[in-house]
């Protein structure tokens, strides 16, 4: 028989309700959730409702809930980037394993403080680092590790943002302004450097990037535009941005800007919120397009390109290596093996996935529950703290060379200036 896990949830958003918690629905006999912290009152009494929680287990702040004796296995945390490090910490002091909402932090302190916080405490802390845990992502590293094409010299990795995504999320959404997020190479690119991280296999060393806001600016609003797309904007018809065309004609985003579907609910969130706001106006920082180079261990080099001027949401990869080249597509579950000796090439498709991000959301509470069950001490999962450390360190030392006009930033001087910072520790 499976020993259940019991978890608590901290951030009952979209990553928290909608992405981790739903295992528990559809494996009830491998996870259960106890209790949940969410400031959003709405939220949390749907919370409740699905999944059977005690009215008294139902609390506006995680501070609450951690303020009791432990009573869950876990936590899973999935409050906003600069809200993980003191839940974090707390949880790991109380003994709970914590699987925790990419980025870690935006403060490369933090992610050190709370890489060795867990150490200490001797429990798990698993980043979401999903695309490790697709079935497009694993067959590519299988390739990869049996020598295929023999030892990589050379990757490329693009990722597709998507304009209307880039519009929703990261211009008028929570992740556009880098103070109360994020960069974009660590909000949303983060993902990438792991699996960069990962496929490598080696210690990353420099980097330099190159990027900006290039194009959702005031300067750039179309002549007739308006400050919100639903006031009579006279160039709305033709924007490949409006809020319109994203909201009321795309019904699947509109659930990320009012609990309540129906059109008025919609058109009310339009009129009033900030994704209705006219992206030409609105108070983003955040880049719309970045490339970044990355040295590692061996000489082996790594170009990473982010852009959100695409037509869809998809990541592809090109690994060079000595004996031959991996050409993937991820949204195609498909990748090409070309052999340089035999003039092969091998087309592999990988099964398809209902759970998001490829599989990778399912995938990734099946293996932290898994390594729940069977901790030992010392032990560490995929996408430990530790391994998101050397990722994390590849985003800053880019967004810091990035800052600076694109000049090198070497990875180890980097670190070092951030290991011995201080950090407060959760009382």
């Amino acid at each position: 028989m499976t020993n259940k896990i019991r978890a608590a949830l901290l951030g009952a958003g979209n990553r928290g309700a909608l992405a981790y918690a739903p295992y528990a629905l559809r494996y009830p006999q491998e996870l259960e959730i106890v209790a949940v912290a969410e400031p959003m009152a709405e939220r949390r009494e749907a919370f409740v409702r699905d999944y059977g929680i005690r009215s008294e287990d139902a609390v506006a702040d995680w501070r609450e809930l951690l303020a009791r004796p432990r009573l869950a296995d876990a936590a899973i945390i999935c409050t906003q980037d600069r809200m993980h490090t003191e839940p974090t910490l707390l949880a790991l002091k109380q003994g709970y394993h914590v699987l925790l909402e990419k980025p870690m932090s935006p403060e490369p302190s933090e992610c050190v403080a709370m890489e060795h916080a867990a150490r200490e405490a001797d429990r798990l802390l698993t980043i979401c680092h999903v695309l490790r845990y697709t079935p497009f992502w694993a067959a590519v590293k299988r390739v990869l590790d049996d020598k295929r094409i023999g030892d990589i010299m050379s990757v490329q990795l693009s990722e597709n943002v998507g304009f209307y995504h880039i519009a929703h999320s990261f211009v008028r959404g929570s992740w556009s302004r880098k103070d109360d997020s994020s960069p974009m190479i660590l909000a949303k690119s983060c993902h990438d450097m792991d699996i960069l991280s990962w496929l490598i296999d080696r210690e990353c060393i420099r980097a330099s990037s190159f990027g900006s806001l290039g194009h959702f600016r005031a300067e750039n609003a179309p002549a007739g535009s308006a400050a919100r797309c639903i006031d009579g904007c006279a160039v709305e018809a033709s924007c490949a941005y409006s809020a319109l065309k994203q909201y009321l004609d795309r019904p699947g985003w509109a659930r990320y800007i009012t609990s309540d579907s129906s059109r008025e609910s919609v058109v009310q969130a339009l009129r009033e919120g900030p994704y209705g706001c006219c992206v030409y106006r609105c108070e983003n920082d955040v880049v719309d397009h970045q490339v970044a180079n990355f040295e590692f261990e061996g000489g082996v080099t790594a170009t990473f390109s982010m852009s959100g001027f695409t037509h869809n949401i998809s990541r592809s990869i090109q690994v060079m290596g000595t004996k031959g080249e991996l050409r993937g597509y991820m949204e195609k579950r498909a990748f090409t093996v070309y052999d340089f000796v035999t003039g092969e090439q091998q087309e592999m498709t990988v099964a398809q996935s209902s759970s998001g991000h490829g599989g990778g959301d399912e995938g990734i509470v099946r293996s932290f529950l898994q390594e729940v069950r069977g901790y030992g001490s010392g032990r560490e999962g995929l996408t430990s703290a530790s391994a998101s450390v050397r990722s994390h360190f590849m985003a800053f030392a880019a967004e810091e060379s990035r800052l600076s006009g694109g000049k090198p930033v070497d990875l180890r001087e980097l670190r070092s200036r951030h290991m011995s910072a201080n950090v407060k520790s959760p009382s």
